[in-house]
């Protein structure tokens, strides 16, 4: 751009050279002769005619050409410039919905993870509750079970005590030493065949 502006410049003050040259003469004899500047002169007109042509040629060859290829040039490149902007737009745009698509997808991860986790919050109490309740019940077996074993050996105990007291009771109503293990088997006989009380519950 910079040698298109030099060559116009060479060539425009080698053009008001000749017009300045051709003109000079002229002049002075218009001057000379007394005629008036704004009169028509057949000599001026074709040295005029020829100079712009001569211009003209010049410039269409070395001055229009490259302005008007620079022209284009930076039409074309500012053409590219919006291109590559509405490509950037569109990118942009694509990545903007992409990332609200990813959030979205993100926010329904997270509240299908809470939902998940109070639905395994909730199973995992309820299975410590069912547990707690089956260790309870347990505890309540072994312990009934514990009292009615105690029970039962109170209850043979109270039984033996019984039948040495029965067989001593015996013995002094009498007044006559009984056989221990005869009349011991007699009073078994008889508390066996007695039926024990209900457990309590």
């Amino acid at each position: 751009m910079t040698i298109c502006m030099r060559r116009i410049g060479v060539v425009g003050a080698g053009v008001l050279a000749a017009v300045a040259a051709a003109a000079g003469p002229l002049h002075a004899q218009e001057s000379g002769s007394g005629r008036n500047i704004l009169t028509p002169n057949g000599g001026l007109m074709v040295w005029t005619l020829v100079i712009f042509a001569g211009l003209l040629f010049v410039l269409s060859k070395y001055a229009f050409r490259p302005i008007t290829a620079a022209v284009a040039a930076r039409e074309k490149a500012l053409e590219d410039a919006l291109e590559q902007a509405k490509t950037d737009r569109a990118e942009a745009a694509a990545h903007l919905a992409e990332q609200r698509q990813l959030l979205e997808r993100a926010h329904g991860d997270a509240q299908r993870l809470l939902a998940e986790a109070r639905t395994t919050g909730d199973t995992v109490r309820q299975q410590l509750l069912a547990q707690t309740h089956a260790q309870q019940q347990d505890l309540l077996e072994r312990a009934r079970k514990e009292i009615d074993d105690e029970r039962m050996r109170a209850i043979a105990d109270l039984r033996r005590e019984a039948v040495d007291l029965a067989i001593l009771g015996a013995g002094k109503v009498i007044e006559k030493n009984l056989d221990d293990a005869t009349n011991r088997k007699l009073v078994d006989e008889f508390l066996a065949g007695l039926k024990p009380p209900a457990p309590r519950r």
